[in-house]
């Protein structure tokens, strides 16, 4: 009866574990599903942070993240980052960045990202981090960063080798 307890026991920590990742909270907004909503820790004396996610636009208009607040930061805005003749260049975006109607944008490492400037004290993995977004259309949306490892690629964590240990 202990061994199949003890079986039963790990077959629900395995499947809670793997059932549902982090950021994985849908947030509705007008006709914007926003998910995998996550950051990365920061290292002592960071000043700024940046913010990811997935923005699903289910309607027929496009609407515009314009940036947000963040009791955090300073300043919560819209950044992209590019390369350009092999040097990576990351800029602002005044004019916000549109997500067309029936088209998803997501906001990753090395793109698209929510820059959180003037950061108060370093974000810590493990931390909820609350972040208002604004839109054009939507409005003032809250939502929650899950912060990550400092060199989180998604937001389940991993790092840039697929969070997959690879035996040599």
């Amino acid at each position: 009866m202990k061994r199949l307890l003890a079986g039963f026991a790990s077959a629900v920590l395995f499947a809670c574990t793997f059932a549902a990742p982090m950021g994985a909270a849908e947030i509705k907004a007008g006709d914007l599903v926003i998910t995998q909503t996550w950051s990365r820790a920061t290292p002592t004396g960071a000043k700024v942070a940046g913010g990811y996610l997935t923005i699903d636009n289910k309607g027929t208009a496009p609407d515009r993240l314009l940036g947000g607040s963040s009791d955090v930061a300073g300043k919560v805005e819209v950044h992209e980052m590019a390369t350009v003749d092999g040097v990576m260049k990351m800029r602002h975006l005044e004019q916000g960045l549109t997500i067309e109607p029936g088209k998803t944008v997501k906001l990753a490492p090395g793109g698209y990202h929510v820059m959180l400037m003037d950061l108060k004290n370093p974000l810590k993995e493990g931390d909820k981090v609350p972040v208002t977004l604004e839109f054009e259309k939507a409005g003032k949306v809250p939502v929650t960063l899950d912060v990550q490892a400092i060199g989180a690629q998604s937001p389940n964590g991993a790092s840039e080798h697929g969070g997959m240990m690879h035996n040599h």
